[in-house]
């Protein structure tokens, strides 16, 4: 049986404009070894990339104001949260769903990936908050493929090894037998997206299980089952960083959700890269 050892490696918290390529290298030079997995974060890759949106700005339409006060506070809050099995700090968080500030972020979702992405209750088609300041939320990566291929070139070039490069989101796969489906608009090839809200729902209400998504494979072909083990390896090792959603990151900082800033982000350590080696 084939077993896996893994070691998380922090960095620098990743902000726009950031050379990632060789933040890789200088990160993973002294552990590397020919075929390991290095799993590396989506989100630190779209921050690095500029690939984020100020929400601030944004006026809320009265479609995104009714998904905030009667989708997210009520059918979140008092039904759908309980069919998914929340905790019950979740819950009443969705009961006290921000009005004014949220209709900004369904808005923002509705512009990007559509009315039934918006329909989440959170990271709705891949865009996501957490580990970011202010009101900038994160948008899912267009060509994650290329960027995992521009990564494992570059290991392979600078430090002589071989490697598979994979890209991981937190956002859950589910598995139904050997049927793995996700909301995440772009996960790899294997994995099916579809449903939005609906595929998170049935996930959660049936208890499926769930493994962290792999979005991109670059360096060797792997089966997606062994990507799905690899990706929820390295999501456990790596842990939540500033917190699992915006509440927790605002939570953990005393502040107001869009008070939090660069330089508090900058005071945490960092895991976006994590190596995983096979064990005979």
């Amino acid at each position: 049986m084939t077993k896996y050892s893994g070691l998380a490696l922090g960095t620098k918290y990743w902000k726009p404009g950031d050379d990632y390529l060789n933040i890789i290298i200088d990160t993973i030079r002294k552990s590397i070894k020919n075929n390991d997995f290095v799993v590396v974060s989506e989100k630190a890759l779209a921050i690095a990339e500029g690939n984020y949106i100020d929400e601030s700005s944004v006026n809320a339409s009265l479609t995104a104001k009714v998904i905030s006060r009667f989708w997210m506070r009520i059918v979140w809050g008092h039904i759908l949260g309980t069919l998914c099995h929340f905790g019950k700090r979740l819950v009443q968080r969705l009961k006290e769903y921000p009005i004014d500030e949220g209709s900004q972020h369904k808005q923002a979702v509705l512009q990007q990936t559509g009315f039934w992405q918006a329909l989440m209750w959170g990271s709705e088609g891949g865009i996501d908050g957490s580990n970011l300041p202010y009101a900038y939320v994160c948008l899912p990566l267009e060509r994650p493929y290329k960027m995992a291929e521009k990564i494992s070139q570059k290991i392979l070039k600078v430090l002589n090894k071989r490697s598979i490069v994979i890209i991981v989101d937190t956002d859950k796969t589910y598995t139904f037998r050997n049927f793995h489906f996700t909301p995440h608009p772009k996960p790899m090839r294997g994995i099916q997206s579809f449903g939005g809200w609906i595929t998170y729902l049935i996930g959660r209400a049936f208890r499926l299980k769930k493994k962290s998504t792999p979005l991109a494979v670059s360096g060797g072909s792997i089966h997606v089952e062994k990507a799905l083990k690899i990706a929820n390896i390295a999501d456990r090792i790596r842990g939540t960083g500033s917190g699992a959603t915006v509440w927790d990151m605002a939570t953990r900082f005393k502040v107001k959700n869009t008070e939090i800033s660069w330089k508090m982000l900058e005071s945490l350590n960092h895991k976006p890269i994590v190596l995983i080696r096979e064990r005979k």
